[in-house]
């Protein structure tokens, strides 16, 4: 089903977008402001919002905050009537999918919409998760698919942004109950009042605005896999109801005696390590003990660095409008392993998208990192390319970060440069870098 949420202070605009989008075959939900739409967000997840930037109290830019952070893969589309360029330039660091000034002629609205829709499906068809040829990521992966062979639960602990749930929605694909439903829940992104009904559910009446029974996350997981996103910022309050839903599989709905059983895989995330939060007295032991069948980590993108080039360039394809390539220079991918990235993989992605957003050529250099991020003082050594520096000079530096860029990997070096391998193995003896024992063939 297309569902989409809007959110405009103007009754018009509201009107005149539900109707045109409904003679499309959308669902529609609409939103008087920002916190009037982050309420109906949280109650129906959506995987598109269209919302205006300036309302009363909560403005687009806070919604769209609020939304990425409660759900990465929804798509905003962000409208205002008062265009600017650094409008436009925090737009498109928050996140956004696109930034359109009104009056929004429709059709531009909707290329915008098929825009995404199709790089959703090839988002679906290639995951960056899938991304990399370094060790310690194909070890992990490897780990993923032997945990998804099982049907026993499992724990992954990884460090923000290494992508968690991209993993978790490669065991479930590859599992016995890829049929079934993904559910996804963030354990952040409710108050302890309602995470409890989005967990299990509630009757009707159970509390104010209860006008009718809902199920939770539990049941809405039918036969399929519940993951249980940053699961040790659960209230200890909770936590006990929850332990007797993963020992048992079977809990009662929020105002409700009558109990309910499920047959459901738990993935649980978290990126802080869970026996740290028992010391502390943050966390159950007997629940930390029920999640951790399969424990899995996932390497943190400093420890992957040969597979940054893959992935920029992944990400570059990814985001580069329809019908127009962007390519990375090898001097922007050899500073991109020379960042620290204490995001991760999500860091380099978000970086990335902004560089394509804003390129005016079709490659995309070191000028990329005036949209917002500073290099680091190694980082900026590789490109001090000062008046006078010969181009021999030049080249040498090139070379030399690239093969760093590469772990001494002379094919990828020659495919990154657009050289031949001969051409890498001259210039090695030429510039009188490292020996050739020092550099692997592919």
């Amino acid at each position: 089903m297309k569902r989409l949420l809007i959110a405009d202070d103007d009754a018009g605009m509201r009107a005149a977008l539900e109707a045109r989008f409904e003679q499309q075959g959308w669902t529609v939900d609409v939103a008087v402001n920002g916190t009037d739409a982050l309420q109906k967000f949280r109650q129906q997840r959506h995987p598109l919002v269209i919302t205006d930037v300036r309302m009363p109290g909560r403005d687009g830019f806070a919604l769209m905050r609020e939304v990425q952070a409660t759900a990465p893969r929804t798509a905003v589309i962000l409208l205002t009537a008062y265009g600017s360029v650094p409008d436009a330039v925090e737009a498109i660091r928050g996140g956004a999918c696109d930034y359109l000034v009104k009056p929004v002629c429709f059709e531009t609205l909707e290329r915008a919409v098929e825009q995404l829709l199709r790089r959703a499906q090839r988002e679906n068809r290639d995951p960056e998760a899938l991304v990399g040829r370094s060790a310690a990521w194909k070890q992990a992966i490897e780990h993923a698919q032997q945990a998804a062979a099982t049907d026993a639960d499992v724990l992954i602990e990884a460090e923000s942004g290494t992508g968690k749930e991209l993993v978790a929605r490669l065991i479930h694909r590859l599992s016995r109950r890829r049929a079934g439903p993904f559910v996804a829940l963030n354990c952040t992104a409710f108050p302890e009042t309602l995470l409890e009904s989005e967990l299990f559910g509630h009757a009707r009446g159970a509390f104010t605005g209860a006008v009718e029974a809902r199920p939770g996350k539990f049941e809405s997981a039918g036969s399929g896999t519940l993951l249980l996103d940053e699961v040790g910022e659960m209230p200890l309050t909770l936590q006990p109801k929850l332990l007797r839903a993963l020992q048992e599989r079977e809990f009662d709905r929020l105002g409700s005696n009558q109990t309910v059983r499920v047959d459901i895989r738990i993935i649980a995330t978290t990126n802080r390590p869970l026996e740290e939060a028992v010391r502390e007295g943050r966390f159950r032991a007997d629940m930390y003990y029920r999640l951790n069948v399969i424990p899995l980590t996932l390497p943190p993108l400093r420890d992957r660095l040969e597979d940054i080039p893959d992935l920029a360039a992944h990400f570059a394809r990814l985001y580069a409008p329809a019908g127009k390539p962007v390519r990375l220079s090898p001097e922007l991918i050899a500073n991109l392993v020379a960042q620290p990235w204490p995001g991760n993989v999500r860091e380099l992605a978000n970086f990335v998208r902004r560089a394509v957003a804003l390129a005016k050529d079709d490659e995309v250099g070191l000028e990329a990192f005036d949209c917002g991020k500073r290099l680091p003082a190694r980082a900026a050594v590789a490109t001090e390319w000062k008046p006078g520096l010969s181009l021999g000079e030049m080249e040498r530096r090139l070379l030399s970060m690239t093969l760093e860029a590469t772990q001494g990997n002379r094919s990828r070096t020659a495919e990154l440069l657009g050289v031949s391998l001969r051409t890498v193995r001259n210039k090695i003896r030429e510039y009188g870098l490292p020996p050739r024992s020092n550099y692997v063939h592919d």
